[in-house]
């Protein structure tokens, strides 16, 4: 029986109100039990892993991080992504549908399953298209998707032109009992845009996006979800006004939730002033009175989770004219430093920000994560809270060195990371 003993750690598990010195007990994979530091006596020859001065919390769960296997390998592969998400503390990542071929059928759910088991790291979920092939224009075998171990339904950023299609789209996927995951774009206000609606924009002469492009696939979306009252997620918001839509729909009691990108907490659309391709990201950086408004909205609960919205690129997919580079940041790396840093300038406390990480996203996605409970598998990051560093590309560990971190200055760096009981990483 493998068994494992984390001494003296100050556990942090938001599902379980638990924020105190404890130690954590692992048996055959599972958490077998939790107790007060020292309390917990085991056999001799225990594993033992001393957590003095570390914050011991559940694996984080990032719920849309695009891995490019299969379709894009030559950006990266899950074993690249998944060996990075187990260096940065998450054990479990959403996979999107938009791969190629597209998650449609079974057998891409199967190959992505396989790829996962083999590189023995982070566990991956994925969700199957809402659309064949996410063309918008039939129904996907839904039923076959979810029997294949899909957690959802989504047709990522991809349009479906006709709310008769959208509209009957729900509600298979409430039939089925399937959770919708919305990229809100009404995409013939947004398509070929780079940038927000703004100032910057228009002084770089770039083409913009407006937040009606978000609004406007917020509002139709809703109306939908009222009528065939399927549960939906609406991922990576961007403007002041899309969360306030969502927490409207939140006080009419609509079953939604909402998350956003990491980066959209720090950055604005001051940031590519200077044409840095690194910040050129859909939907775009927007104004500072929109960052505010989803720090408040972080907050104030209309935010549930927050994600990575991870996509490597290789170096020449921004190495041209920043309206021609690809949009996208690799962001597996800043995903825990970024949201430990909004504790400094936001009322969030460490079991605060922690909760956007781990079990609201795993209750999202309706998978058995984020959580420290007996019996749970034993998935666990331990970190350094006090520790400070510098992201440097040399330190990204994602095949995709894209991103416009580095120099930043961060303090909460991960020490170990646990998986199924496996203690996979240690620095």
């Amino acid at each position: 029986m493998n068994q494992l003993l984390i001494r003296n750690g100050h556990v942090i598990d938001p599902a379980n109100n638990i924020d105190q010195l404890s130690d954590i007990y692992i048996a055959d994979g599972k958490i077998a039990a939790i107790g007060a530091a020292g309390s917990i006596k085991t056999r001799q020859g225990t594993q033992q892993l001393d957590a003095d001065n570390l914050i011991v919390m559940p694996g984080l769960v990032d719920c849309c991080a695009r891995l490019r296997e299969p379709g894009q390998e030559h950006k990266a592969t899950i074993h690249s992504e998944a060996v990075a998400a187990t260096k940065a503390g998450i054990t479990t990542l959403c996979c999107p549908p938009d791969t190629d071929p597209v998650i449609d059928e079974p057998a891409v759910v199967e190959l992505i399953n396989q790829k996962t088991s083999d590189a023995g790291h982070s566990k991956i979920v994925v969700l199957g298209a809402l659309t064949a092939g996410l063309r918008g224009l039939r129904l996907s075998e839904m039923y076959a998707l979810k029997q294949a171990g899909c957690v959802g339904l989504s047709n990522a950023r991809h349009p479906i032109e006709s709310s008769q299609i959208l509209k009957r789209a729900f509600a298979y996927a409430a039939t089925f009992d399937m959770r919708v995951f919305i990229e809100p774009d009404e995409h013939t206000l947004s398509d070929g845009g780079c940038a927000h609606d703004g100032k910057i924009a228009t002084r770089l002469g770039l083409k913009s996006i407006p937040v009606s492009a978000e609004t406007i696939a917020i509002a139709r979306a809703l109306e939908l979800i009222a009528e065939t009252g399927v549960s939906a997620h609406f991922g990576r918001l961007s403007s002041a006004s899309g969360t306030e839509m969502i927490s409207r729909a939140k006080n009419e009691h609509l079953p939604v939730t909402a998350d956003i990108s990491a980066h959209q907490l720090h950055l604005t659309e001051h940031d590519i002033s200077n044409f840095n391709s690194a910040c050129h990201v859909i939907p775009p950086l927007r104004s500072q009175r929109d960052q505010e408004a989803l720090r408040k909205a972080v907050e104030d609960g209309t935010i549930d989770a927050i994600c990575s919205d991870h996509q490597p690129h290789d170096i020449d997919a921004k190495q041209a004219p920043f309206a021609s580079t690809e949009p996208g940041i690799s962001a597996l790396e800043t995903l825990l430093p970024l949201c430990l840093r909004i504790t400094q300038t936001t009322s969030l406390g460490l079991s605060d920000i922690m909760n956007k990480i781990t079990c609201a996203p795993a209750g999202i996605l309706g998978v058995d994560a984020g959580t420290l409970s007996v019996g749970t598998a034993a998935d666990i990051c331990i970190f350094d809270a006090d520790e400070d560093w510098q992201l440097t590309r040399s330190s990204i560990n994602s095949s995709g060195k894209n991103t416009p971190f580095p120099g930043w200055n961060f303090q909460g760096k991960v020490k170990h990371t646990i998986v199924d009981g496996r203690l996979l990483f240690s620095d």
